[in-house]
């Protein structure tokens, strides 16, 4: 650290500053910033004017420009579950704080200290950052990796805007009470404040000057780190090379940019890159990036315990802004303070239960009962229709067999159900656990329940193929010839004039629920309607990703006997059908920006396996038995 430059810059900033306050801003004694300014002093950097104020001269200045900070990076791609269901609607960074929201806050104090390049990485709700580029003049730059990686990737995308150059990295959802940033940084540093007692952040350990010599996960009584950081160039040169080659090493997907550091600082880093097969990182040897490395040094910039938040859930933030404890401007909260006839303050230990692949969920707690709440996803008003769902669940309710609901919109689909407490989902890998699922499936085929509505996979494959076509096509280069023969299929299938009961489409392991007490329930009817039962089974089968030989089972156990030839074909051709429905449904959510990996592929693949085997067995099977 530049203590030198520290007086310099605190001098330059303060004109009217003692030698008593530079001591305390410095965190040094007072006789220690009397021997720096006599040195200073000497050197020409300052001067001492008749009224006794301090001047920095031109000499002063030109000592300082290497100190300049040149911008900030600050990191808004994730989605902050602690938060939901606020998050779901909006960017944690965009919510606001006594009525300014905490990313604003920082980019308008981040200007005040002469700091004007500012990059925002940006992932989650993307779009909703857009408008600060015409308010701050500011840069957006895209993490693809948010929902899959932590903030060790988010700095690798971002790495060419620290290389050879001083740079502040903030996190959107910091709130700094004081403004703690400067157009000069004399060295590199991570804020800190102390914290009582025990802790799971980031303990530091450091020397009488602050330099770090260590950091743990967790411990008690410490400093740890919180809030923003600094990173002077020559810090980043030695810091990245190693960053960028724990990116490429498997296993670090969930790192956080610190865990790096962590090991660079503890000593362990070498290690892992050694394993990693490497000796060199862009031509110097590993042996350079040993803790004991000065350019790598970090300095604690402790802050007082009132200065730096970073609010770890909304219980938290509700304590701090209290406007948020009854009127939180959600739609969600409002919704759920109005069916349970209560003020938002009673909606406890909230929870982001899901942002799955349909449907946003959210855990709460009134008065001790547990709650969750279902707001539908994005895009999800083009695919499901609600007034249609809300008819299937006043149909099967005499059936006692799904969860209890509260409150279901027909028009916008959020809901309001029990919590079951000590539940559990059906183990696909179970067959004991399989058998009761397909039990309540045949009730729920054999119970007679009509609704007016049909579930027709040929409409709802033109239908997501239409969807797919109008948001950036269909990636598959086949897609064609496998179309012709997902339509031949189809006509098959038609020429059969299958019988129709209410089916559930959705069957997926996930939404068989067994209670504590031992019954089963089957949930989220989104899809339901009339149709050929045995789609259930196929359904059923493709969510569990079952090979041939577990599907063979699985038909066993529904019809608790062998199938028949018409049957098993029939069930096959779903599979293929189910397959090929779901792969364009999940191309049409990448295309909205939701991602669902291999799922896509595994659907894909079994729409074009099970047509071969299903092309020659269905016409011969057309005259065999039926369900």
């Amino acid at each position: 650290m530049d203590r030198h430059a520290l007086i310099c810059r605190n001098i330059l900033e303060r004109p009217q500053i003692t030698q008593r306050e530079l001591a305390q801003a410095m965190d040094i004694s007072l006789g220690s910033t009397n021997r720096l300014i006599k040195e200073c002093l000497e050197r020409n950097l300052m001067v001492v004017l008749a009224d006794g104020r301090y001047e920095i001269t031109s000499e002063g200045r030109e000592y300082l420009e290497p100190y300049r900070v040149d911008g900030a990076v600050i990191i808004a791609a994730g989605f902050g579950s602690r938060f939901v269901p606020l998050t779901f609607e909006t960017p944690k960074g965009l919510l606001e704080v006594f009525g300014e929201r905490m990313i604003e806050r920082q980019i308008r104090q981040l200007h005040q200290a002469g700091v004007t390049d500012i990059t925002i990485v940006v992932g989650y709700l993307k779009e909703k950052f857009e408008y600060l580029i015409d308010k701050y003049n500011v840069k957006l730059l895209y993490n693809r990796e948010y929902a899959s990686k932590n903030t060790l990737a988010t700095i690798y995308h971002a790495r060419r805007l620290f290389k050879g150059r001083n740079m502040y990295l903030l996190a959107s959802d910091n709130w700094m009470r004081e403004n703690m940033y400067h157009a000069y940084e004399c060295c590199s540093w991570y804020s800190s404040v102390y914290q009582e007692g025990d802790t799971s952040e980031w303990c530091l350990s450091f020397n009488k000057k602050g330099k770090i010599s260590r950091v743990e996960i967790g411990g008690r009584d410490s400093w740890v780190m919180y809030g923003p950081a600094f990173f002077r160039k020559e810090w980043s040169e030695y810091y990245l090379p190693v960053l960028e080659a724990y990116y490429s090493i498997p296993g670090t997907e969930q790192f956080h940019w610190e865990n790096v550091y962590m090991d660079l600082v503890n000593g362990t880093a070498l290690r892992r890159l050694r394993e990693s097969g490497l000796s060199h990182l862009q031509g110097r040897p590993l042996k350079e990036y040993g803790p004991e490395q000065e350019k790598l040094t970090l300095y604690i910039n402790r802050q007082d315990s009132r200065q730096v938040y970073e609010f770890e859930n909304l219980e938290e933030l509700r304590r701090f802004d209290t406007r948020y404890q009854n009127h939180s401007d959600n739609e969600a909260m409002e919704l759920v303070s109005r069916v349970l006839h209560i003020p938002e303050a009673d909606i406890r230990h909230i929870r982001c239960l899901k942002s799955g692949m349909t449907n946003q969920s959210f855990l709460f707690s009134v008065s001790g009962k547990q709650y969750i709440c279902r707001i539908p996803g994005p895009g999800t008003e083009f695919l499901i229709n609600r007034r249609q769902e809300a008819a299937v669940y006043d149909a099967v309710q005499p059936l006692g067999i799904t969860e209890h609901v509260i409150y279901l919109n027909g028009e916008n689909g959020y809901k309001i159900s029990e919590y079951y407490d000590g539940a559990r989902n059906s183990d696909a890998s179970s067959w004991q656990d399989v058998n009761r699922c397909m039990a309540l499936l045949r009730q729920v085929h054999r119970a007679d329940i009509h609704v007016e509505h049909r579930f027709n996979i040929r409409e709802r494959i033109e239908f997501y193929e239409k969807l797919c076509m109008t948001h950036g096509g269909i990636p598959f280069e086949d897609y064609n010839a496998v179309k012709e023969k997902m339509t031949d299929l189809m006509d098959r299938l038609d020429a059969m004039n299958r019988p129709e009961t209410l089916s559930h489409i959705d069957s997926v392991a996930d939404n068989f629920l067994f209670l504590a007490d031992g019954s089963l329930r089957l949930i989220d009817w989104e899809y339901a309607g009339m149709c050929d039962p045995l789609i259930d089974v196929a359904m059923c089968a493709i969510y569990s990703y079952y090979d041939e030989e577990q599907t063979d089972h699985l038909i066993d156990l529904y019809l608790e006997r062998k199938p028949t030839a018409q049957e098993a074909a029939v069930i096959y051709s779903y599979v293929a059908l189910g397959g090929f429905l779901w792969s364009l449904w999940a191309v049409y959510k990448s295309h909205i920006g939701e991602e669902f990996g291999e799922y896509t592929l595994i659907m894909y693949r079994y729409a074009k396996r099970y047509y071969n085997r299903m092309q020659t067995v269905l016409p011969q099977a057309a005259s065999g038995g039926s369900v």
